[in-house]
C-alpha cells in the first residue's frame, strides 16, 4: 500500500500539480500586493480620493466599491497571464504534436560536431 502512495505521488503529473500550485500562490500574492499598493490608489482617486475613496456609506454599513475592482482587476491580471503563458503555448504544442509534427531538434552542439569529424577522420585513416 504505501509502495502505490510513493508511486502516485512521485509520478510526474501530481508533482507538476504540486509545482504549479505553489507558483500559481505565489505569483497572486505578487499580483495582489501590485494591485492592491499601485492600483487600488488609483481607483480611490478617481472614486473619490482619500483613504475612504471608493466607499460609500448607507444606513451606517460602508461598501467598499474600490476593494471590489481592485479584486477584479487581481483577477483578471492572473487569468491573462495564465492563458497567454500556459494555456496558448500548451494548445499550440498540442496542435502540433497531434498534426503529427514535432518540435524541430535542438541544434546540435559544436563538441559534437568535433568529435564526429575526429571519428570521421580517424576511420578515414584506418581505411585508407
Amino acid at each position: 500500500m504505501i509502495k502505490g502512495f510513493r508511486d502516485f505521488v512521485l509520478r510526474g503529473n501530481v508533482v507538476d500539480l504540486a509545482v504549479a500550485v505553489v507558483i500559481g500562490t505565489a505569483f497572486t500574492a505578487l499580483v495582489t500586493a501590485v494591485t492592491k499598493s499601485l492600483l487600488q490608489p488609483l481607483i480611490n482617486i478617481f472614486l473619490g480620493g482619500g483613504v475612504s475613496g471608493g466607499t460609500k456609506k448607507w444606513h451606517g454599513q460602508t461598501f467598499d466599491f474600490g476593494a471590489v475592482i481592485n479584486a477584479a482587476l487581481t483577477f483578471l491580471i492572473t487569468a491573462a497571464v495564465v492563458y497567454f503563458l500556459v494555456v496558448v503555448p500548451t494548445k499550440k504544442l498540442l496542435e502540433r504534436l497531434q498534426r503529427g509534427q514535432e518540435a524541430p531538434p535542438a541544434a546540435v552542439p559544436e563538441d559534437v560536431i568535433v568529435l564526429r569529424e575526429i571519428r570521421d577522420a580517424l576511420l578515414a585513416q584506418r581505411n585508407g
